[in-house]
């Protein structure tokens, strides 16, 4: 385990979600989120602004939406050799539930989601320049087949090699990412609107699902806690 004094030290999602006080929070596939309803765009603003007086908030620069419904927060360390969560943003994510809680706003964790699109290549080298160039993305950290939007708005996209042609099956598909705790009501969902499961092999991580046309999708959840026994 991490020790405390190492407030920098790089976590993995189940070291999160395991934290206490920390119910509001779940982590997706770009990091740990939070939604508020807050009713106004008005009451959207005040969390905001409490949340970027926050001390040292500025060296975690948490990603912010701000709509007239609600708040979405993202925590994520964002630098040239790291993509991910650190200890500091377990107390960041508290503090900034507690200003929620303060100002009345609710914490509603099933309105969270990340969405990835992935493309398989048999070259990643010759195909990710020309995504990269068009979508005006840059590589993620430590990856170079994996683009992300500089801007933090558009969906990532990851690139994942092919052994041989495909030409029976799609090779563009998408990643929904979704809170450990509603990854069964969305597939349940998506295969009574006509889907079908194509496999859970790597369950209960990630499912592969498919349209009634064959397009594929995956449905993926990051570090779920640990069922609790008797003894914990």
């Amino acid at each position: 385990m991490i020790e405390e004094k190492n407030r920098t030290g790089h976590i993995r999602p189940r070291r999160f979600h395991e934290t206490a006080g920390l119910e509001d929070w779940r982590v997706v596939g770009e990091g740990a989120c939070a939604y508020f309803r807050t009713g106004s765009f008005a009451a959207g603003a005040q969390l905001v602004r409490a949340i970027s007086e926050l001390p040292g908030v500025v060296d975690d620069h948490p990603d912010v939406d701000l709509r007239r419904e609600g708040v979405t927060v993202r925590l994520i360390a964002l630098t040239d050799d790291y993509y991910g969560l650190t200890e500091r943003h377990i107390d960041l994510a508290g503090q900034i539930s507690a200003i929620a809680r303060s100002l009345a706003l609710p914490a509603d964790p099933s309105a969270v989601q990340t969405v990835q699109v992935t493309v398989d290549a048999l070259s990643g080298a010759d195909v990710v320049p020309f995504w990269r160039a068009l979508l005006g993305y840059r590589d993620r950290a430590k990856s170079d087949e994996d683009l992300v939007d500089p801007g933090g708005r558009g969906a990532p996209f990851s690139f994942q090699r092919m052994d041989a042609p495909r030409p029976r099956r799609n090779r563009v598909h998408i990643d929904v990412w979704v809170p450990y705790d509603q990854a069964e009501a969305r597939i349940a969902a998506a295969l009574a609107a006509g889907g079908r499961l194509v496999s859970d092999a790597d369950a209960p991580s990630n499912w592969v699902l498919a349209d009634p046309e064959g397009n594929e999708a995956c449905v993926g959840v990051a570090g779920p806690p640990e069922p609790l026994t008797g003894g914990r």
